[in-house]
């Protein structure tokens, strides 16, 4: 009795194991993959809403899709950033043979998108000078007057982008472009 007991339980878990949604090609389906949250950005009293989502089927197809929408619903920003170049990045320094450690780093690069140091408040201290990575000293001292706040995420390993709200110009711009 015992040994038809192991055998059919046994047999339950292979067939479990085989049909399971957690094998590796239902980890590798990214499609709904995204995080969202929200910030005072183009308005000092009304919230922004940031969004990431991974989209797409497999890495090497797979666009990492960023976007702003301000406190009116309007989108304000968007950067697509391809799932493939950013794995080259890091390619030297991570495990990404295989493509659901391809994937996994995608998840972490989503979790890390949205953590607080990248929420900048005020995006431009009035103690502080633009250097040569400042694309435009104009709007950098604009945001020096506004107080606005700011943010920044990575195209790569040694690349970041700081963006922020101009007033006078009603977008997004970069202000900073650095390591």
């Amino acid at each position: 009795m015992k040994k038809t007991i192991v055998v059919v339980l046994a047999l339950t878990f292979f067939l479990y194991a085989c049909n399971s949604p957690s094998s590796d090609k239902a980890n590798n389906n990214a499609e709904d993959l995204q995080k969202t949250s929200t910030f005072h950005f183009s308005n000092a009293s009304k919230l922004d809403t940031f969004k990431v989502a991974l989209i797409g089927k497999d890495t090497k197809d797979m666009q990492l899709l960023f976007t702003i929408k301000s406190f009116e619903g309007k989108e304000i920003y968007r950067e697509e950033i391809s799932a493939d170049e950013l794995l080259k990045n890091y390619i030297a320094t991570a495990d990404l043979k295989k493509e659901s450690e391809k994937l996994k780093f995608l998840k972490e690069e989503i979790a890390y998108f949205f953590e607080e140091q990248h929420f900048l408040e005020p995006a431009v201290t009035p103690n502080e000078q633009p250097d040569k990575n400042v694309p435009d000293k104009v709007f950098y001292n604009e945001l020096k007057q506004s107080g606005l706040n700011g943010f920044d995420y990575r195209l790569g390993k040694d690349h970041n982008v700081y963006i922020a709200w101009s007033a006078k110009e009603q977008k997004v711009k970069i202000y900073y472009k650095c390591c």
